[in-house]
C-alpha cells in the first residue's frame, strides 16, 4: 500500500517541475517575448506559492478528496486553455490563466507526507521523509526534459496538454487511493488564529526555507553563469543535472541510515558545500565535482525538516504546515535568482556561488538562533 501511494503521489507531482519551464518557452513562442515569458512565469510562481497553504488549510479541514479532484480538474482546464490561445495573443490573457494555474496546482506532495506518519509508523519517519525528498528530486531532473523534448517532437502547446493530462489523471488516481480517501483531518475544536504559521517553530522552519531557496535561486544563475564563463554554455543544463544527482545520493544515504545529523548541522554543511562552488568556476569537472557534493546535503536537509513538522505545527494545520514549506523554498528561490542575476553581472559566477553560501550561513544561524521554537510545539 505505501509503494502504490507513494507512486501515484511521485508521478501526480512530475508535472509541476515541467511547468515553468513550459510556461516559459510556449509564452515565448505565442508573444515572441522573453519579458512577457518571464512575468508570465513569475505570476504563475507567485500564485503557486499562495495557493499551496490555502489549499492545504482546507485539506486539514475537509479531508483529501474534496480538495484535490477540484483543483486537478481547475488546473487541468487551466493548463489546456494556456495551450488553446494563438499567436500574438495579449499578455493580459496569459497573466490571467497563469495565475488561475498557480493557485489551482493541487497539494499532493503536502498531502503524502501527511500519510507518511500512518503508514511508516514513528520510529521510520525520517527515513521515509528522506525516501520522499529523494523521490521528488527525481522529478525535477525529469520534469523540465521531458516538457522540452515533448515541445520539440510536437509542439509547446501539446506539452502542457500532455502535462495536465498527466497532472490530472495522476491526482485523482492518488486522491481515489484508499489511503488518502481515508485520511482524516485532526478532531481540534479550534485552529489558532494564522494556521501553521501561529507556530514559533513553523515559522523558524519556514525562515530558514527562505533562505535556503535563496542559495538554490542562486545556484542555478551561478551554474548558468559559470558554464557561459568557461565557453561551455551547454553544459549548465548537466552541471544543475549533477547537482539534483548529488541530492539523490544524500538522500539515498540517510534513507538507509534512518537517521541524520541535527537540522543546525546539515544547514552549515549545506553552507559549506555550496560556499565552496566559489573554487570551481575555473573547470567544468571541478564544478561538477562540489556541485555533487553541496547537493548532497539538499535531501537530508528536507528530511529533517519534514520529520520536525509534526512535532511543531499546531494541532489541525498539517498538510498547511507542509505547503507553507514549500511556498518559503520558491519564495527565496525567486529572490536568490534576481539577487544572483545583478552579482553575475557586477562580480561574476564566484560572486552569485559566494551568495548561495552566505544565504545557507543565515539559514543555519536562524536555527541557531531559534532553537527553543523547535523543541515543543505550542498548546
Amino acid at each position: 500500500m505505501f509503494s502504490t501511494v507513494f507512486g501515484l503521489s511521485i508521478v501526480a507531482r512530475l508535472p509541476l517541475p515541467m511547468l515553468s519551464i513550459g510556461l516559459l518557452v510556449h509564452t515565448e513562442h505565442l508573444t515572441g517575448s522573453f519579458a512577457v515569458a518571464g512575468v508570465v512565469t513569475a505570476v504563475f510562481a507567485a500564485a503557486l506559492g499562495l495557493g499551496g497553504p490555502l489549499l492545504g488549510r482546507v485539506v486539514d479541514r475537509r479531508g483529501h478528496t474534496i480538495v484535490l479532484l477540484p483543483s486537478a480538474v481547475v488546473a487541468g482546464a487551466a493548463l489546456v486553455a494556456i495551450a488553446a490561445l494563438p499567436e500574438g495573443v495579449a499578455a493580459v490573457a496569459l497573466i490571467a490563466l497563469a495565475a488561475l494555474l498557480g493557485v489551482s496546482v493541487p497539494p499532493v506532495g503536502a498531502c503524502l507526507r501527511t500519510l507518511l506518519p500512518g503508514l511508516v509508523g514513528n520510529g521510520n519517519l525520517e527515513a521515509a521523509y528522506a525516501t520522499e525528498s529523494t523521490a521528488n528530486e527525481l522529478t525535477f531532473i525529469a520534469g523540465p526534459p521531458l516538457v522540452l523534448l515533448a515541445g520539440a517532437a510536437w509542439s509547446t502547446g501539446a506539452a502542457l496538454v500532455a502535462a495536465s493530462a498527466l497532472l490530472v489523471v495522476a491526482t485523482i488516481a492518488f486522491a481515489a487511493h484508499p489511503t488518502s480517501r481515508g485520511w482524516q483531518p485532526a478532531p481540534v475544536s479550534a485552529r489558532p488564529r494564522g494556521g501553521s504559521l501561529h507556530s514559533a517553530g513553523m515559522r523558524t522552519l519556514v525562515l530558514a526555507l527562505v533562505a535556503v531557496g535563496v542559495a538554490f535561486g542562486a545556484v542555478e544563475v551561478a551554474v548558468a553563469a559559470a558554464a557561459d564563463h568557461l565557453g561551455a554554455a551547454a553544459a549548465a543544463g548537466p552541471l544543475l543535472g549533477v547537482w539534483g544527482a548529488g541530492s539523490l545520493l544524500g538522500g539515498i544515504v540517510i534513507a538507509r541510515s534512518g537517521r541524520s545529523p541535527g537540522l543546525g548541522v546539515l544547514l552549515a554543511a549545506l553552507a559549506a558545500g555550496h560556499l565552496a562552488l566559489v573554487a570551481g568556476t575555473g573547470s567544468v569537472v571541478a564544478l561538477a565535482a562540489l556541485l555533487t557534493l553541496a547537493g548532497a546535503t539538499i535531501a537530508p536537509t528536507y528530511a529533517r525538516i519534514y520529520a520536525m513538522v509534526e512535532d511543531v505545527a499546531p494541532a489541525g494545520t498539517i498538510t498547511e504546515a507542509f505547503a507553507w514549506l514549500g511556498t518559503a523554498v520558491a519564495i527565496g528561490a525567486a529572490v536568490g535568482a534576481a539577487l544572483a542575476g545583478s552579482l553575475a553581472d557586477a562580480g561574476g559566477p564566484a560572486a552569485t556561488f559566494a551568495l548561495a553560501g552566505a544565504a545557507g550561513v543565515v539559514g543555519a544561524a536562524i536555527v541557531a538562533t531559534r532553537t527553543r521554537s523547535l523543541v515543543v510545539a505550542p498548546a
